[in-house]
């Protein structure tokens, strides 16, 4: 009877820990600080400096002048858990598992003439960290999640003439993952820990468009591949009570992990209103989807655990979503531009499938920015971000007789600092 009690304690927390890597896989938005200022409401059309080469290659025909932009931003997140109930009874709902977390950026663009252009980029599309307390009371359903990819991308952009421009990019991705549960096979007994890590490195690719509809409007429509990753690693099984059907105390399986980040569309228009103020509107689609279902396989399990262990599958679930924004700029001086913006952004997840490692609902996020021009070769820009979510509720069980419920609301502060150097 252990022996079977056993095998299912393990397939379930791997099963939860892994199937729950790319459930925290968030799409950042801060690849450029001047974006930001306004809610990365023109991301696909302003084109204002060398972050094009993420949010439009084809806005890399706009800049006559080389150039490099960087930066970095910091999220400052807040969670409050109330209504918190768990069995076996116990454990603390302290929240405010995101640590203080940077984004960096860096990108070069470099006109060849009047038709051509060359940009690299390096930035951050896809990251989450959630790191709860020893003893939260939900550790059986996830205690820690880390997972980071870094892009590089090399661009071309093409100007037909001075009305339409297309540009593309192949994308290389390194992801690299690791999380962990808790495990219990009894009350009596101490948790063990249950970690898995593994990383992986492919290609993608980001085209755009960008069209001077008329004098005063512009228009741009960009596409972020999908990136399909399979990530190689293992799988760590830590736990005293192993002893008891004769396996050891510690485990360790190779382990293979299939995931697809998401791919996108995004649309927006800048609309001059004169020559002071600039309003901008965009929406993006992504399709996250893509993570209906995961599958984890181990090599090297033992016999007695293979036929839950060798390959775990996990629906996911997700749903596609949609995100909209909207901004404006205002030129106080030839110093000066000051941004705002106001984004809501939907939540791929549901309330059937969501666990503590993506306890998150929907978003309305409110920005404002600067940038600063001293001199015409350099300016440096400011944002800042205030993110508020809905509450949202987490009903977790397993046939263990774990479970976990509470209530999740979240909020965060993003503050963002760049510069752009015009050579």
């Amino acid at each position: 009877m252990k022996k079977v009690m056993l095998k299912t304690t393990l397939s379930l927390a791997v099963a939860m820990a892994s199937t729950q890597i790319f459930a925290a896989g968030f799409a950042l938005n801060e690849q450029s600080i001047s974006g930001m200022g306004t809610g990365f409401a023109g991301r696909s059309s302003a084109a204002d400096d060398a972050s094009t080469v993420y949010g439009n290659p084809a806005g890399m025909s706009r800049l006559k002048r080389e150039q490099v932009t960087g930066g970095v931003a910091f999220v400052d997140a807040h969670t409050d858990i109330s209504n918190g109930s768990s069995s076996p009874n116990g454990g603390s709902n302290k929240g405010d598992m995101v640590p203080l977390t940077a984004v960096p950026m860096g990108f070069y663009v470099k006109p060849i003439d009047d038709h051509w252009a060359f940009g690299l980029g390096v930035y951050v599309p896809f990251g989450l960290i959630t790191d709860y307390e020893n003893g939260f009371a939900g550790r059986y359903f996830g205690s820690k999640s880390e997972v980071q990819v870094i892009t590089f991308q090399p661009t071309v952009s093409y100007a037909f003439n001075d009305k339409v421009s297309i540009g593309f990019g192949p994308t290389i991705n390194r992801i690299d993952g690791s999380l962990e549960s808790n495990l219990s096979i009894t009350q009596a007994l101490p948790d063990g820990k249950v970690k898995i890590k593994g990383d992986d490195t492919a290609l993608g690719y980001n085209i755009g468009v960008l069209v001077q509809a008329t004098d005063t409007t512009r228009v741009g429509l960009t596409y972020h591949s999908k990136v399909d990753y399979k990530l190689e690693g293992d799988t760590k099984v830590k736990y005293g009570a192993l002893a008891l059907a004769g396996l050891g105390a510690n485990q360790k399986y190779d382990a293979s992990l299939k995931i697809t980040t998401p791919e996108s569309v995004d649309l927006s228009v800048t609309q001059a209103i004169n020559d002071r103020w600039n309003v901008y509107a965009g929406t993006t689609w992504t399709r996250w989807s893509q993570l209906d279902k995961i599958t984890v396989k181990n090599s090297g399990v033992q016999p007695l655990l293979a036929g839950q262990f060798g390959s775990i599958n996990e629906d996911q679930n997700w749903h596609d979503t949609w995100a909209y924004a909207v901004g404006t700029s205002y030129q106080l001086n030839k110093e000066w531009v000051l941004r705002t913006g106001l984004t809501f952004d939907q939540s791929p997840t549901n309330n059937e499938d969501r666990s503590p490692r993506i306890p998150t609902g929907d978003r309305t996020i409110f920005s404002v920015g600067a940038g600063w021009s001293p001199t015409e070769d350099l300016t440096i820009d400011v944002a800042y971000s205030y993110l508020k979510e809905e509450s949202v509720n987490i009903r977790n069980e397993n046939n263990r007789g774990q479970s976990y419920e509470s209530k999740y609301e979240n909020s965060a502060n993003g503050f963002g600092v760049g510069a752009t150097y015009r050579f």
